[in-house]
């Protein structure tokens, strides 16, 4: 048996004493009060954190690293939806991040994808029906069925959305929502058919609403989309509805920290702290029935120590009663694992970039900052030769989607607020199929971009010039199976050198691999042409 003296913040119960804890065969044996008043000379004992909606491969590291990372940071679970390996890879890619996780002492609750593919107007590599739901879910032990994405498919009943929705309703399953900006009687409908959460809410009274109606939202700051400052008041006003995740963390912004981050911003702004302890750490766990203890007596002995309830700077994590992390270095073994990959897309030449001027204006991609949701911009369109290309000057650049699993023509389409003034970035990180996904200031920077992760077979890219730098992912063209210091890296000198070229975007290939995420409105754009989010059907990229 071990013990462990500090001052206890008992979330449950709402109150902080000096005491001692004590740890026999993994669990919390005993909780012992010295005093009710703290004691300086001591540190702090609180539950560990729960990211409560992460796709771990958009750190782009496997779960065992990802575990490695997170602990650091005070991170004892996740509730993960390997929805992204799912569509490259399918079942095989699912069971990968079972057992990876499965190896290091770390607490990842996966779901079962909802959404494979995430719509019918795009190419993926994988495809899961209702009968392959309802076999992860007795086979593999899983929690939850993931972000039903496709809200029309509920709204308007599609048969085989509906049969996926009843296989966990009759398992006794959660089902997690994602439905940007719905409201009325669509959401209702969408409710009704017995979705619990939503992490897409990006206006206040949207999630007021959802609320009424029985979710919980989750208040999501990740490496792009960032809803906190408009969410935030939902932790004191609604505050057991409410849930804390980052949902898509890219390998930089997770060696500064994970969802201590986050408790510790909404601290700063003057929330209570146990109102922002109970989102991080208590609504989760009762939500999703999980296995995560709460510092209470009986409970796994899942905590941290962190120096201070304002900075929570995290001296050590302890999992199922076992040290993890100290002083920001993590004592969870690395794990070596082969690549497994779906990707055969060939080179492409300059010419397979053209786009002939019909004589209309331009439906452009507008990109928003900080947002996955985007805005119809018309422009007119610069040409040359008949085709139409790239307007550095107006900011409108020529994007592309290639498919990855097979050879055929790329689409493409139009964006602004990249912002780069030469070269191209690349990425097979594309939300949610993982095609190749580009933007260049030229067509033959552009192809330059695409063909160096086909010759990879997946991975980030910046070319300018002469220069061609490439951040291979060779698992599932998503991840590398490197530790998270050197892939961090690598990522943050193709992050610094999108900025050099001109991007003003915070997180510029976060914010790329959402531009084909159909779900989200209004324009993106699949390996299959322009898509409109908001009627759900394709569209022309000119209008005349």
């Amino acid at each position: 048996m071990k013990t462990y003296k500090g001052n206890i913040a008992d979330v449950i119960n709402r109150k902080i004493f000096f005491g001692e804890i004590s740890v026999d065969n993994n669990k919390i044996s005993d909780i012992k009060i010295i005093s009710g008043e703290i004691n300086p000379a001591y540190n702090f004992l609180i539950p560990g954190f729960i990211d409560s909606h992460i796709h771990i491969e958009s750190s782009m590291l496997i779960p065992s690293e990802f575990a490695r990372a997170a602990s650091v940071h005070g991170t004892v679970a996740t509730v993960s939806d390997p929805h992204e390996i799912a569509n490259v890879l399918g079942v095989q890619g699912i069971k990968f991040m079972i057992e990876n996780g499965k190896r290091v002492p770390f607490k990842f609750y996966f779901g079962v994808p909802s959404c494979v593919p995430a719509t019918s107007f795009e190419t993926s590599g994988a495809v899961l029906n209702a009968d392959d739901i309802e076999k992860l879910f007795l086979e593999e032990g899983l929690h939850y069925l993931s972000e039903m994405m496709n809200f029309p498919g509920v709204v308007f009943k599609d048969e085989s959305v509906m049969a996926k929705l009843e296989v966990a309703k009759k398992l006794n399953k959660p089902i997690d929502g994602h439905a940007p900006g719905l409201k009325g009687e669509q959401l209702k409908a969408y409710v009704s058919a017995g979705i619990t959460t939503d992490h897409e809410a990006y206006e206040y009274d949207e999630a007021v609403e959802k609320i009424n109606l029985g979710m919980k939202i989750l208040i999501r700051e990740g490496s792009a989309a960032k809803n906190f400052d408009t969410l935030k008041n939902l932790i004191s006003e609604y505050n057991d509805m409410v849930m804390l995740c980052s949902d898509d963390k890219h390998p930089d912004n997770l060696v500064e920290g994970h969802i201590n981050l986050l408790v510790k911003k909404a601290v700063a702004e003057g929330f209570d702290l146990f109102d922002v302890l109970n989102t991080a750490t208590v609504n989760p766990v009762r939500h999703y029935n999980l296995e995560v203890g709460l510092l209470q007596k009986g409970d796994h002995a899942d905590f941290i120590m962190v120096e201070d309830l304002k900075n929570f700077n995290v001296l050590k994590t302890f999992i199922n009663g076992e040290l993890v992390a100290e002083n920001g270095v993590t004592l969870i073994q690395p794990v070596k694992e082969n690549a497994i990959n779906n990707f055969y897309c060939d080179k492409k030449s300059v010419e397979d970039f053209f786009v002939k001027d019909e004589g209309g204006l331009l439906k452009v991609i507008e990109a928003l900052d900080g947002q996955l949701i985007t805005k119809p911009y018309i422009a007119t369109p610069k040409t040359e030769n008949g085709n139409i290309i790239s307007s550095v000057e107006e900011d409108v650049l020529k994007m592309t989607v290639v498919n990855r699993y097979k050879n055929s023509k790329p689409a493409i389409a139009f964006i602004k607020n990249i912002g780069i003034k030469s070269g191209a970035i690349a990425s097979s990180v594309a939300h949610d199929s993982h095609n190749i996904i580009a933007v260049g200031t030229s067509d033959k920077d552009l192809c330059r971009a695409v063909n160096a992760l086909a010759e990879s077979k997946g991975g980030i890219a910046v070319i300018n010039g002469e220069e061609e730098i490439v951040l291979p992912l060779p698992v599932g063209g998503i991840m590398s199976a490197e530790d998270v210091h050197t892939v961090a890296e690598k990522y943050s000198a193709l992050d610094k050198k999108a900025k050099e070229l001109g991007s003003k975007l915070i997180a510029p290939f976060m914010t790329l691999s959402f531009m084909a995420l159909l779900v989200i409105p209004a324009l993106k754009l699949s390996d299959k042409g322009l898509f409109d989010g908001n009627k759900f059907q394709f569209t022309d990229i000119e209008q005349n």
